[in-house]
């Protein structure tokens, strides 16, 4: 065994005994594991020019996105790149690296990149020939930005997946839109990417077809198609697909979907590996207060008298009117105290299902005048406005509609707290993850290329909130790390709008219906303008570090100026749960 595994396997059993880190050791694990593994195989080059143009010439680089840039340039980039004089913290972290994001051989004996090569190939393919941008995007990735895995791991490789790794879909009550959506998730999953889609407006078991009732297999059978198929479509056999899928609490197959998780469910609705999420609207909480009964509906019903899909209703505001409404069949009725604790035993059991909070998400979704946020994604921080397609027969044009690509990349949230400038950090953050959403092009998959087109949705999130909170000597769930939250997300989303707001106004142009949002209209910006400016605490200021506080007149200016050049960007932020 070599010496990093040995020492590496130290700590391991080491921790599992007392829970404490031995440092030292991991420290010289990790320079073990350089001398015995890295710089053995690691490939020498004489210059950086002949390190690139080994690498296009043998086919693992694109060369396209290197021609927008002069040698000098890149090479200072590389200049740039090592002048940080980066370091590994850990073992684990130097072995990930270098074992699953470093460029290799072919036959996976020689690494072709260190850690350093990497970013800056990364800043130079996201910038598409931008030198100011590729520059803040070295900086940024040096300091404080991190791209999705997706990105980090395929930007600039010739052979390559997709930028992104998180896609959400709508599915219609069709067997043509049933069988289309299982092949995007074959696609997709193939792709390397993690897939929710939305059952909702499927009828649920024993509704009519074509007039004749108890015809209808309901929901489960498709989960367990999705299944399947995330199971097949497994990335070359390196791991499986993964999948999620979402159903509305008042859907008439509520109980075996939340059954599907547990160890003890019938084979025929067992999800093994797919996850579920259920839709919870307000009503259905306060029917539980009220320990009342709730009614389950069908969706086809809903369909076939409003002439609108089960996902695209506000449940709680139109409860009442199913329940009176002689066309709308009442399949079931469920106590909500006892049907929530089936729900939280199941979670209990297998962690599943996910909840979504329906009406808290679209009461302050500033979209909600062009449409209603219908489900979440694997991760449960992407929520986002869905149009549902219309897939027709073979002999006329499908009617797309717009579903998600989750392009994604974080702020570490200490890191950040010691930029220089805060506002450009963000601002690269905001344009790297344009790039990728411009640059994503899943054509195998119509409804997400073309919200991507229109929607320009990009997701920027953040992490290591309670690392900074411990370096801080804050208290998580205290005051004042409430108190640093609130600051130093509401300047994210500042900066954010404001990047969004920039791009918009250079490239002369605003996300579908940009015009019906809330941001257009000034609504969004009401709760920052009307808000008190209070003082913060001692601690807090400190813990912010050069993150910016934001105050009434700045939200007023920016308002003025969203509404005169508009949003770029329909989502900007999503923060992991």
């Amino acid at each position: 065994m070599k010496q990093y595994l040995k020492l590496n396997n130290d700590i391991l059993n080491r921790y599992r005994a007392t829970g404490e880190l031995d440092l030292a050791k991991d420290k010289e694990a990790t320079r073990r594991y350089f001398l015995e593994d890295v710089n053995v195989r690691l490939r020498y080059f004489i210059d950086i020019e002949e390190k690139v143009r080994y690498l296009v010439d043998e086919g693992y680089y694109e060369k396209e996105f290197l021609e927008l840039y002069s040698m000098d340039f890149i090479k200072q980039m590389y200049k740039k790149a090592y002048s940080y004089k980066f370091r590994f913290p850990s073992f684990m972290s130097a072995s990930k690296f270098y074992e699953s994001y470093a460029m290799k051989s072919r036959d996976g004996k020689e690494i072709l990149e260190k850690y350093e090569d990497r970013i800056v190939i990364i800043a130079l393919y996201l910038a598409q020939g931008d030198e100011a941008l590729a520059e803040k995007a070295i900086e940024a990735v040096m300091t404080a930005y991190q791209p999705a895995t997706p990105t980090a791991l395929n930007s600039g490789k010739k052979a390559r997946g997709e930028l992104v790794s998180c896609f959400k879909l709508t599915m219609d009550d069709t067997m043509n839109s049933i069988a289309e959506n299982i092949g995007y998730c074959l696609e997709l999953s193939r792709l390397g990417g993690g897939v929710g889609v939305n059952l909702t407006d499927l009828r649920p078991l024993g509704d009519p077809i074509k007039g004749i009732l108890n015809r209808a297999s309901g929901v489960m059978p498709v989960a367990k198609l999705l299944e399947n198929s995330f199971s097949y479509s497994n990335q070359l056999g390196q791991r499986n697909g993964s999948g999620v899928v979402y159903l509305n609490v008042f859907h008439g197959d509520i109980e075996a979907f939340i059954s599907s998780k547990k160890p003890n469910a019938d084979d025929k609705i067992r999800l093994a590996t797919l996850s579920t999420g259920i839709i919870l609207p307000d009503i259905f909480f306060e029917l539980m207060r009220r320990d009342k009964d709730i009614v389950l509906f069908s969706s086809y019903d809903i369909f076939k008298e409003y002439g609108k899909r089960m996902s695209e209703i506000s449940i709680t505001e139109m409860y009442y009117e199913f329940l009176d409404n002689p066309n709308i069949r009442k399949l079931k009725r469920l106590n909500a105290r006892k049907l929530y604790t089936e729900i939280k035993k199941a979670q209990f059991e297998s962690g599943y299902p996910f909840e979504i909070f329906d009406d808290n998400v679209n009461k302050v979704h500033p979209l909600k005048e062009i449409g209603r946020v219908k489900m979440s994604n694997l991760c449960t921080e992407i929520l986002q406005y869905q149009q549902t397609s219309v897939v027709t027969d073979q002999n006329e044009p499908n009617k797309y509609g717009l579903d998600v690509s989750c392009n994604l990349g974080s702020i570490d949230i200490h890191e950040a707290t010691k930029v220089q400038d805060f506002g450009q950090l963000v601002d690269t953050a905001m344009r790297l993850l344009t790039n990728v959403s411009t640059m994503t092009d899943i054509v195998n998959v119509p409804s997400v290329s073309k919200a991507n087109k229109v929607m320009h949705s990009v997701g920027l999130g953040v992490m290591n909130l309670h690392g900074h909170l411990v370096q801080s000597g804050i208290r998580y769930g205290s005051k004042e790390s409430i108190e640093f939250i609130d600051a130093f997300m509401e300047s994210l989303n500042y900066h954010s709008l404001k990047a969004s707001m920039e791009i918009a106004k250079q490239k002369n142009e605003t996300f579908y219906r940009f015009e019906e949002s809330d941001y257009a209209s000034g609504i969004y910006f009401e709760t920052y303008i009307n808000k008190e400016d209070k003082e913060l605490a001692p601690e807090v200021i400190k813990a912010l570090g050069g993150t910016p506080i934001i105050n009434q007149n700045m939200w007023d200016k920016l308002k003025k100026q969203v509404q005169k050049y508009g949003l770029f960007h329909s989502y900007r932020l999503a923060i992991a749960p």
